[in-house]
Order: structure tokens, then sequence, then C-alpha cells
């Protein structure tokens, strides 16, 4: 545009000095010729009209320049646009490719959850599950004095449980627990005579272990329906776990070394037969359970006049744990044709403390009658338990318990020794490899003063000495391995 408006001015000069006949050629004719006006003029017309058609083909020619020049500039604009649209299209297109490809997935979801589904097999809601206790170990027990003779060592399984849960939906399901204990009894390959009895004198029994066998070797330990209602109310009806020993043992954590105490000495059982209801409270904090039973175990099942009731209220929070439970009832004894005179109570109570460095609690009891629901006499017994563990490395852990019982409390009016105690204690260290197994190394001793116990380790204790309640004594040694599994 500049270079147009220079050339245009340059022309104007030039039209403008011809006008007023200053070009040279004119300057130079003025003073000579002043006559020939006339013929000038046409003349200085003449090279007006020739620039002016210069100027007009100038301008013309400049026009086209800026013509072509804006064609370009719009040309190379059109071209910038057109790229940045095809960067624009390829980056949607890439991002509509990403898009596309995440929802493959879900495509395939989608095209599989239309599919016809096949019918689920009862296998796919049913698991089978085990657990052992066993040991190798040396037992040296004596009574007075003298060896007994379980002495010796060897290997024992005391336990074997084999599960069957089966879930029908998100409210039923069911287990069956077998339970495989040592047979008590003689071997033999050829069938059992069972046991008679002669009409002799001494009326002598022959055969009689043989009866031992029925029934033993191989319980149906659990066995029940369950409806789950809601998590604050659970139904099981059949043999299912007890209130109180099942819940004392998940806190001790090593019911395969020993029985609770409890049960060891033979004050309750860890399953019955019966209605049971359970349940959760206060987002697991609360507990409880409440076990309506015919009284005689998981081994005998009992059609009795009457049922036992046993129940539990349990917390937990931030480690602490605390609970207390009772049982009454007639012990599977309340039959028809038997004479009942008392109800068997027993009153429990727990606490204590884990975290995953250590563990320890104790645990308490009171029974009135456990033994004397067909007797006329009465009977008390009191004992408590304590125990802990320290969990000092990763797959190691040291552990110790200790057990005091009264098996009975009243006096001698009752025809019972209230002299009788029994102490407990057991210690060792734990090896766990793997999560299903532990092995431990144990030392256990009962000694048992004025008298006879029995426990889930047999008869300990020794006779007193004839017209006298104080003065037998006995002792129950063991040392070994004890281990359990479970799968």
């Amino acid at each position: 545009m500049n270079t147009k408006l220079n050339l245009l001015a340059g022309a104007g000069i030039g039209i403008a000095l011809v006008v007023a006949g200053a070009t040279p050629a004119a300057a130079a004719t003025k003073k000579k010729v002043v006559h020939h006006a006339a013929p000038k003029a046409d003349k200085r017309d003449a090279e007006i009209e020739a620039l002016r058609q210069q100027i007009q083909a100038l301008t013309q020619r400049l026009d086209n320049t800026e013509q072509n020049q804006a064609q370009a500039t719009a040309a190379i604009s059109a071209a910038q646009t057109q790229a940045a649209t095809a960067a624009t299209t390829a980056q949607a297109a890439q991002t509509q490719a990403a898009a596309a490809q995440a929802a493959v997935p879900t495509e395939v979801k989608t095209a599989l959850a239309k599919q016809p589904k096949s019918k689920s097999a009862w296998a796919n809601d049913t698991s089978i599950s085990g657990r052992m206790y066993f040991n190798f170990s040396n037992i040296d027990q004596k009574s007075n004095g003298v060896k007994q003779a379980g002495n010796g060592t060897g290997f024992n399984i005391k336990r074997f449980y084999l599960g069957i849960d089966h879930t029908f939906d998100s409210t039923f399901s069911a287990n069956l627990t077998m339970d495989a204990a040592n047979v008590v009894g003689q071997t033999a390959n050829s069938n059992f005579q069972t046991p008679n009895v002669s009409n002799g004198a001494a009326g002598t029994t022959s055969n009689v272990n043989n009866l031992a066998i029925v029934g033993k070797g191989f319980f149906i330990k659990k066995a029940y329906l369950q409806a789950k209602l809601n998590p604050a109310f659970i139904v099981r009806l059949g043999a299912a776990d007890l209130p109180w020993i099942p819940y004392v043992e998940n806190q001790y954590g090593y019911r395969h070394i020993e029985n609770i105490m409890s049960e060891r000495d033979g004050f309750g059982t860890s399953s019955d037969w019966g209605v049971h209801v359970l349940g959760d409270l206060a987002g697991g904090i609360l507990s409880y359970q409440v076990s309506v039973v015919d009284g005689g175990g998981y081994r005998n099942v009992k059609v009795t006049n009457s049922v036992d009731v046993e129940g539990r209220v349990s917390a937990q929070y931030k480690g602490f744990y605390a609970a207390v439970g009772g049982y009454t009832g007639k012990r599977g004894n309340d039959v028809q044709g038997t004479v009942t005179h008392h109800n068997a109570k027993r009153g429990d109570a727990l606490i204590g403390y884990k975290n995953s460095l250590f563990n320890i609690g104790g645990e308490y009891l009171y029974a009135k009658n456990w033994n004397s629901v067909t007797a006329t006499t009465q009977d008390k017994a009191e004992g408590y338990s304590v125990f802990g563990n320290v969990n000092f490395a990763k797959k190691f852990s040291l552990f110790g318990r200790y057990d005091w019982v009264k098996p009975n409390k009243i006096g001698t009016a009752q025809n019972l020794n209230s002299n009788t105690k029994d102490h407990y204690y057991n210690v060792g260290i734990q090896y766990e490899p793997t999560k299903i197994v532990d092995l431990a190394l144990v030392y256990k001793r009962d000694s048992v003063d004025n008298g006879l116990v029995s426990t889930t380790n047999g008869t300990i204790g020794g006779a007193n000495p004839a017209g006298t309640l104080l003065g037998g004594h006995g002792t129950y040694d063991e040392v070994g391995l004890f281990g359990q599994f479970r799968f």
C-alpha cells in the first residue's frame, strides 16, 4: 500500500509539472518562442493524457498485486484454519477411540449378562472344612506314688472334626460336623460279642468293654439348620455350639493344648441338641446366645420331660473382652421313671484383653448340684483359670495357663469331701509354620490332693486312706509335641 501511494504521488507531481509547463523541454523553449501557444498546449495535453494512462495502468497493476496478496493471505489463513480443524478432528477421533476401547469390557459384561445362566450346582454353595488336634508325648501318672497303666510314649489324636457347610440362600444354611475320637474297647477282625452278665453270686460281666464301642469313634457333633434373619437374630435348630465353652475357647486360643477349665473338669460340654438363638448387637460390640437343649450333650441325644437352658452375654471393645453366662436344668436326667431332686446350675464369667502382641484372660465358674441331680445330697464346686500368651516373634509365641478347682465345697455331712483340690498348669512355646498349622512343645502338670478328680485326661489323684478324707494324692505329668492343623 505504501508503495502504491508513493508511485501515485510521483505520478501526480509529474502531471502537475506538465500542466505548469515545468518540463525541461517546455522550460527551454519558453523563452525562445512565445507566439506558438496553441501547439504547445496540444502537446502538453497529449503528455498529460499519456501520464494519466500510465497512472491508470500502474494503479490497475498495484490493485492486482494487492488483490493477489489478499488472496494469498486468505489462502494461508484458510490453510491454518483447516490444519487446526484437522488437529481438532484427530484429537476427537483419538478420544472417541479411547472411550470405545474402555467401553469394551462393559459391553462384554453386558453381553455376558444377557446370556442364559446355567443352573447353580449344589457344590458351588457347599464348603468342606476340617480340624485335627494331635500330640506325640510322654505321660507319667502316679496315684499315691504308684505308676498308672496309662504311662508311656505315643501318638494320639484327641479330636478330628470334619465339617460340611451348605448355603441355600442369604437366609438359610446348614452345617454338619463329625467328631472322630479314640475308640474305647477291644479291637478284632470279627464281630464283637455283646456284654453278658452271668447269674453267679458275684454278678460278673463278660465283654463289658464292647459296649463302649457302640456309638463311639465317630460322632455327630453339630447338625443344624440355620436361619439368619438379621445379624442380631440367628436361629439354629439341631445340635450346635453351646453359648459358653466355644466362646471361651475362641478367646483362649490354645484348645489344641487343653480343654478350657469348665470342660476339662467336667462342668460343661461344647455342643448339644435343641434350639439356639444368637446374634451381634451395636456393630459387634455386644453379642448374646441362648440355647434350649435336652441336656445330655451331643453324644447322648435325649427325650426328656424338661429342657435345660444355657445363656451368655458378652462384649468386646478395643481389645478388651468380657462375658457372663449360666446354665440350669436336669442335664438330661429328667426322663420317665427317673426321680430328680435338684437342678444343676452353673455360673460363668470371663474377662481379658488381647492385641497383636499378647493376650491375658481369666475364667471363673461356680456350680451347684452339677453331679447331684438324681441324688438327695447336694454339692457345690468352684474354680478359676488364668491364661496368657506373648507373640514374641512373627511365628512364635510363649503361652501358659493355671487352673484351680475345688470340685466339692460341701462337707462330710453330704458324704462329699470338701478337701479335694485340683491344681493344673501348662507352659510351652508354639511355632506357626503356616496359617493352618500350629506346633507346640508343651509341659503339663495336674496335681490332685485328698481324693480323685475326673478330667479329660482321665481320673487323677489318689484314694484317701480308709476312715479319713485326707492323704490321697496323685499327679499327671505330660511333655511332648502338640499341634493342630485345619482347612
